[in-house]
């Protein structure tokens, strides 16, 4: 067909002169739309594509590349506001490496993703404050730095545009602290080295995020717009099929987003606590006022304990002590030359988890189509079993992969599919948890059994090797266990998804089992204990105790105390899970207790000097998404009537089924409100409220350490766990019976009952009655 030029003019208004291709606008041409909209540039078959300038009837402008009637490419946008954004568009949102400039003149420099900050970049605040690291869907995330105008640094982790997880904070004079974090507060422990004193290196620290410890930022190049290498990387792609007529371009495009984005709307003060970090506690002065006055000062360190920004332990210790150096975030290791026993112990455990997710996701992916029955005594035998080999270069049933060649065994699929489904747990979300591409994470043992464990990339699960007298045992004692659990949705005892046994090709066996995550929660587990119910060995050495140490018996040293219908409901559930266990001559299994701590409500003492603010800081001018680490959370755990559309009801790995009854609250179902932090579903279990009573320790002018509080609000989480243990030979009962303190000569194999009524009368002391 001919091309011409020519004008035309609509009935509707509308108004176009130029190129034209039959119909439909072609080449260069203008159009304009009855309500002042204008764009002049490139047109193909009726699309705005190529370069092009559009003009809003709002004042808003573009001018860069277009493709199919999209901002597509490269370009600048001009917002009404005189906030402009420069950089890369992908279907009229703002989409890879770009640099905004807001009418505030605040600047963001980096990647975008769907409109939003996404991945590396750099916001500087218009007051001197500068922020550089990782951003996640308009939020920082992940590491990255934040330098405010007074000189003050954080260099650590972030979530939700909240410094959380570890972190160091360097103060304009000097002072420094390293510790952990959790939704902008403080919240765990951490080292304070006063101003003066010998301080660790943060260089190594510094070093992978690119900026040096004297506080001077080093921007790599992908850090800044290069308008040049931007228009490289975004050539204009022709050919995207949008239908798009004259009359329905890109007229509505200026409803891009062009405002500040709420979370960083406001700039973003130092928190107040560290602005003015002052003098100590008066616990804290006391403490250290036995030191002799000839001691070296630039020495001595603090120890620091936070609950939600609220210091609750300090201790004096020496600034060389090795045990609190400060190490640099995980990154990825370089690959090197190893050692045949680095081979065996790294690699090897490498293999097994690729090996573990390729087999996990071949059973998950076969047996879920399979049409829901009810389990046969059959699934329980020896040959409800499903064998696979997977060679390195694939075959006609397994994809090719990257590990060693494997055979995979899966014990029990129809049983496990059953017991999936009963848990409520959704197999795709099962499937990308486990074999997603983040992968899986080894963990260190918290025993002595020498197993392997494996932690999810979302923390829902946790895969533990097991040795084959481990396997026979949960293999006799499924068909009961699937009974118990079909029974009792409330049950205490761990859940099991799945039991798998990898041959490698020179031989080796490795079996596993798929747990819940206990620890998985909502809330920060801030104390994990091992419950036996025993003394003998039940104790952690202090030097060996660390954030996320599980402690064991003799180093609890509180009693819960909860709701009468709370505690009564627990203690129903763990007596019928005793008696489950009983009856498979299983007695050596544990209570795992995670604590949430709240902050105490008796702060007077302790709270470090607010900083006053100055005359031209607006109360506007305090956020960023960051929450102030003096907040303080009104007193007290409040259970209110269950609202189902309120809290979060979606089944996890550890949620057990109904919604617990309280006494408080006229026995109705209940949620737990946490006041300025979350609104909770109580089941058993999980989120259940308690008051934890601490005997105070005196304040000794010789002691170092501190305890300042009597009373604490605590959210509890508990399971039993190590129930793969079967003592069935007067061997194993007589090696219980010493590590327990019993006398062998007054327990038969035939009665286990006698360690569930010691666990038990333990647990009544644990969480005791009211009277």
């Amino acid at each position: 067909m001919d091309m011409r030029s020519g004008d035309r003019e609509f009935p509707n208004g509308d108004f176009y002169s130029g190129g034209v291709k039959g119909l439909l606008p072609n080449g260069k041409g203008k159009y304009a739309w009855s309500d002042g909209t204008i764009y002049e540039g490139d047109w193909d078959q009726g699309k705005i594509s190529g370069k092009g300038k559009l003009i809003w009837s709002s004042g808003a402008k573009y001018e860069g590349d277009f493709s199919g009637g999209y901002l597509h490419g490269f370009g600048t946008m001009t917002s009404p506001d005189e906030s402009v954004y420069s950089g890369a568009w992908r279907m009229n949102v703002r989409h890879g490496l770009g640099r905004k400039e807001y009418s505030n003149s605040d600047l963001y420099d980096g990647l975008w993703k769907e409109g939003l900050q996404d991945g590396r970049g750099s916001y500087s605040w218009t007051n001197g404050n500068r922020y550089i690291g990782n951003w996640k869907k308009g939020k920082m995330c992940e590491r990255g730095v934040m330098r405010w105008a007074n000189g003050d640094l954080y260099d650590g982790f972030w979530l939700n545009g909240f410094r959380h997880g570890s972190g160091v904070y360097k103060f304009a004079d000097g002072c420094l602290y390293y510790g952990t974090w959790s939704r902008g507060l403080k919240d765990g422990k951490g080292v304070f080295y006063p101003a003066g004193s010998k301080q660790p290196s943060l260089k190594k620290w510094s070093r992978s995020l690119e900026y040096d410890d004297t506080g001077k930022f080093v921007l790599s190049r992908s850090a800044s717009v290069n308008v040049e290498e931007l228009r490289s990387l975004n050539t204009v792609t022709q050919s995207l099929s949008v239908k798009t007529s004259a009359g329905e371009t890109t007229k509505n495009s200026g409803s891009v987003s062009d405002r500040l984005p709420d979370e960083i709307r406001r700039i973003c003060d130092p928190p107040r606590d560290f602005t003015c970090h002052g003098p100590l506690s008066k616990s804290a002065r006391f403490s250290g006022s036995g030191q002799s006055a000839g001691q070296d000062r630039n020495r001595i360190v603090y120890e620091r304990e936070y609950m939600q920004g609220v210091l609750i332990r300090e201790t004096i210790m020496s600034s060389v002590d090795r045990s609190h150096k400060i190490k640099p975030p995980h990154r990825p290791k370089e690959v090197r030359a190893r050692s045949l026993l680095t081979f065996l112990r790294r690699e090897h455990n490498y293999y097994l988890m690729l090996n573990l997710q390729l087999g996990i996701r071949y059973t998950v992916g076969k047996i879920t189509p399979v049409p829901r029955r009810e389990v046969r005594a059959s699934d329980f035998g020896k040959n409800a079993r499903t064998k696979m080999f997977f060679p390195r270069d694939g075959s006609n049933f397994t994809p090719p992969h990257k590990s060693v060649d494997f055979s995979w065994k899966d014990y029990c699929p129809m049983v496990f599919r059953n017991l999936r489904q009963m848990f409520k747990l959704d197999a795709a979300e099962y499937m990308m948890s486990i074999c997603g591409d983040d992968g899986l994470t080894e963990i260190s043992s918290p025993g002595k059994s020498g197993s392997i464990f494996y932690l999810s990339h979302d923390d829902r699960f946790v895969i533990k090797t097991l040795k084959k007298s481990e396997l026979q045992v949960l293999l006799r004692m499924l068909p009961k266990y699937y009974e118990h659990v079909g029974d009792h949705e409330n049950t205490l005892i761990t859940k099991f998804f799945g039991v798998h046994r990898i041959t490698l090709k020179w031989g080796k066996k490795v079996r596993f089992v798929v747990m819940g995550n206990m620890f998985c929660t909502e809330l920060k587990i801030h104390r994990r204990y091992d419950l036996k119910g025993s003394s003998q060995g039940r104790f952690t050495e202090k030097i060996k105790i660390q954030e996320k140490t599980t402690l064991k018996d003799l180093d609890l040293a509180y009693e819960f105390h909860m709701d009468k219908l709370l505690r009564e409901a627990l203690f129903k559930q763990i007596y019928l899970d005793c008696s489950f266990l009983e009856s498979l001559n299983i007695i050596d299994y544990s209570l795992l207790l995670g604590l949430h701590f709240r902050a105490p409500g008796q702060l007077n003492d302790i709270l470090e000097p607010p900083n006053a603010m100055s005359d031209q800081e607006s109360v506007s001018s305090v956020d960023v998404g960051l929450a102030q680490e003096l907040s303080i959370p009104p007193k007290g755990l409040l259970l209110v009537t269950h609202e189902p559309n309120s809290v979060n009801t979606a089944p996890g790995p550890h949620i057990r089924g109904s919604t617990l009854r309280a006494f408080s609250v006229g026995e109705q179902e209940v949620d737990l409100i946490l006041p300025g932090t979350a609104r909770l579903r109580v089941q058993l279990g999980v989120n259940m409220p308690a008051q934890a009573h601490h005997k105070l320790i005196e304040d000794k002018e010789e002691s170092a350490t501190i305890e300042l509080f009597e009373v604490y609000d605590v959210v509890v989480y508990m399971g039993i766990i190590d129930i793969l243990q079967e003592y069935n030979t007067k061997k194993k009962v007589e090696h219980t019976c010493k590590s327990l303190q019993y006398d062998p000569m007054t327990i038969s194999v035939t009665e286990p009952s006698i360690y569930s009524k010691r666990f038990v009368n333990f647990l009544h002391k644990v969480f005791p009655e009211e009277r």
